[in-house]
């Protein structure tokens, strides 16, 4: 048996699978993000550790555990997790979505050699550029580190007292060169740091580490429990969903969204605002637009309107033409397209018949229009996207899938029940770790059903894409 565990920003994540890789048990741990200045998100690593050590008390309540062979590790990319030289937390780890370092980013932007050896913008969200903001506003603590660690690789060394990274997590620090799947020296020595700071680096399917005796004697766990390299979360849910090959893509609709294309070559366009990064298998990369709010702006919306999620979409029936209000889905900036760190959501075109449900489509339409932008960006790359999938909580939306498969002329398969994400994806990885086995397991889910894209409704979703994208360029004056 494998165990996977997914470190997210609002959960962690546990599956149990077999070596059929049938999910035998699962089980979650709440965790809470905290904003004490806007922009600002961050989490106390110690969450972490109980977090996992709960999930994992609930495996071992529903299934023993002592014929497992290894565990493998998904989570959050790019939060700066800081320790001293005694290997203790110095303060709180800033977030992927934390945008505090929007200049300090723009700075190391400007130099060259960043986008040259990542492939990628340096975004205010990575890790290097937050380091920096560190040093100038947080000197004290600065001067004390020792190590950075990404979020999964703390809770590595917490499993197994070692200090390991793998390359789909490295890739997004903005101090790897993804094409050499290695750390950078020059990039890490223009931000004041060198390559002692950083944890040494496995594939995703190797194995990183042994599970320390304590821990597996308190979760009933047999002696010599392999952890493997794991991934980044959208590598590791692509491992989970079968997305290794050129050609293949997944949509997600989580709290953030991600469109995200495998590829076997390294093909890098950083002026697209795509993140290219290595993939969580060796010899492979992916490319992916992120959307800072997908789910997350729905949810925002419910909130506000104090009803669920679930019921104002099911209201809506059969996919309309999209509606005249638009509604930009920047809540906290936006990453691909407009790398832009300042802008936000903003709900425009309301008029006295504007009610809850064409607010509600307009909250939809606007995270579809921001993939639209996602696909432009990709493809502008040479990305072909052939096949594609689409997984979070808002695929159990037929109304925002369809939306979706209109705005981009493509079919969207939707898997048959289960849950095929990171944590699945990380299992997987245990499973290839401890037993050697290839790509070859990573098949995709059994397809419950195809959404088809809306051809009559073709045209007008193009009309409001390219209202909405009028929309953002009036709004990003005013920022």
């Amino acid at each position: 048996m494998y165990i996977g565990l997914d470190l997210g920003t609002s959960g962690l994540k546990a599956v149990l699978i077999d070596d059929a890789q049938s999910i035998l048990a699962e089980a979650t741990a709440p965790l809470e993000a905290v904003r004490p200045e806007p922009g600002w998100s961050e989490q106390a690593p110690a969450t972490w550790l109980d977090a996992a050590d709960a999930a994992i008390r609930a495996l071992a309540g529903q299934k023993s555990l002592e014929s497992v062979r290894a565990i493998g590790l998904s989570g959050q990319m790019h939060g700066a997790t800081l320790l001293d030289a005694d290997d203790e937390v110095l303060r709180p780890c800033i977030l992927w979505n934390d945008t505090r370092a929007a200049v300090e980013a723009a700075e190391l932007d400007a130099d060259p050699q960043f986008r040259a050896l990542t492939g990628n913008i340096v975004f205010p969200g990575f890790t290097a550029p937050k380091l920096v903001w560190v040093a100038r506003n947080e000197p004290e603590i600065f001067a004390r580190v020792k190590r950075v660690l990404l979020p999964k690789d703390y809770l590595r060394l917490w499993l197994t007292g070692e200090a390991v990274a793998e390359m789909s997590d490295a890739a997004g620090t903005s101090w790897f060169d993804v094409a050499k799947r290695d750390w950078s020296d020059a990039l890490l020595a223009a931000t004041g740091l060198s390559r002692d700071y950083m944890p040494r680096l496995v594939e995703g399917s190797e194995v990183s580490g042994t599970l320390r005796a304590e821990l597996a004697s308190r979760w009933g766990l047999p002696k010599g429990v392999v952890v493997a390299g794991g991934g980044g979360d959208n590598a590791a849910s692509a491992v989970g969903v079968g997305i290794v090959n050129a050609g293949d893509a997944f949509v997600s609709l989580g709290t953030s969204g991600v469109l995200f294309a495998a590829s076997d070559a390294y093909q890098p366009d950083a002026a697209s605002a795509v993140h290219t990064f290595c993939h969580a298998l060796p010899d492979t990369w992916h490319q992916m637009g992120v959307i800072l709010a997908a789910a997350d702006a729905l949810n925002w919306y419910a909130n506000s309107v104090k009803t669920p999620a679930a019921k104002l979409t099911a209201s809506l029936g059969a996919l309309q033409a999209p509606a005249r209000p638009l509604f930009l889905p920047y809540l906290g900036g936006e990453r691909t397209p407009h790398n832009n760190a300042a802008i936000r959501g903003s709900f425009l075109h309301l008029d006295h018949a504007t009610d809850q449900q064409a607010m509600t489509r307009a909250v939809l339409e606007g995270v579809t229009h921001a993939f639209r932008d996602n696909f432009d960006a990709l493809t502008s790359t040479g990305t072909q996207i052939k096949r594609l999938i689409a997984v979070g909580g808002g695929s159990k939306s037929d109304y925002w899938v369809q939306a979706i498969a209109t705005s981009l002329g493509l079919p969207v398969e939707l898997p048959v029940a289960g849950d095929f994400g990171g944590a699945f994806g990380a299992a997987r990885l245990g499973l290839m770790a401890a037993t050697g086995a290839g790509v070859e397991i990573a098949t995709t889910p059994k397809i419950d059903r195809i959404i088809e894209p809306n051809l009559g409704l073709a045209d007008s979703f193009a009309e409001a894409h390219a209202r909405y994208r009028a929309s953002y360029d009036a709004l990003k004056g005013l920022t």
